[in-house]
């Protein structure tokens, strides 16, 4: 699980901001998640939902997945597991499940999640692993053309997702976006999506 830690410099008064992990999820997942928790300081209450709980015991219990049998799949030379990474030109830092380094020189971030594979892969995937990729390539000064999910709940079925140039500057705006919100105070417009306010912890101050 990508714990990322985005850093910037207050606009005012120099303090060192930090934006957590699930929250970079969360902006992917509606905007204004971002102004709540970080402007406004009310928490989620994540603990009370069942998938985070599960996604949790995942990570704690992924050593039992047969690595080995990943390894060798994917050409794997050499691996590190819940290393914490951190690259400031990019305000960006965190702990990542596995990196890879790969026979062919190159290197990759793999992440386990708790959910099943369903022949598409979500946004918030994405940007995780690119920004894992960036970390990598920052720290390591290795080229990373790919990375790797691990879905548990599919028999730990374990996806491959090339990189583009494109996914990289997709990132990087997101990361811009999430601090101009925490900087400014901000308030976004948002998810057009009607169907994620349901079960939304904030749909009832939302405007």
């Amino acid at each position: 699980m990508l714990r990322i830690l985005i850093m910037v410099d207050s606009i005012d008064t120099g303090v060192t901001v930090s934006i957590t992990p699930s929250e970079v999820l969360e902006y992917l997942f509606c905007p204004r998640f971002i102004y709540f928790m970080e402007v406004l300081k009310i928490p989620q209450h994540e603990e009370q939902r069942y998938k985070v709980q599960m996604g949790r015991e995942v990570h704690e219990k992924k050593t039992k997945i047969n690595r080995e049998y990943l390894r060798e799949k994917i050409g794997v030379a050499q691996k590190e597991i819940s290393v914490y990474l951190s690259n400031e030109s990019e305000h960006i830092r965190g702990i990542v499940d596995e990196v890879l380094t790969l026979r062919d020189g190159t290197m990759a971030p793999l992440e386990y999640k708790f959910a099943e594979y369903k022949k598409r892969l979500y946004k918030t995937y994405r940007t995780q692993l690119v920004l894992q990729a960036i970390m990598i390539r920052e720290n390591y000064g290795k080229e990373v053309k790919r990375g790797y999910i691990v879905f548990t709940r599919s028999k730990n079925f374990l996806l491959e997702v090339p990189f583009h140039s494109s996914d990289f500057d997709s990132a990087r705006r997101i990361v811009w976006e999430i601090l101009q919100i925490v900087q400014t105070g901000y308030f976004p417009k948002k998810t057009p999506d009607r169907m994620k306010c349901v079960d939304c912890c904030y749909k009832n101050i939302c405007v």
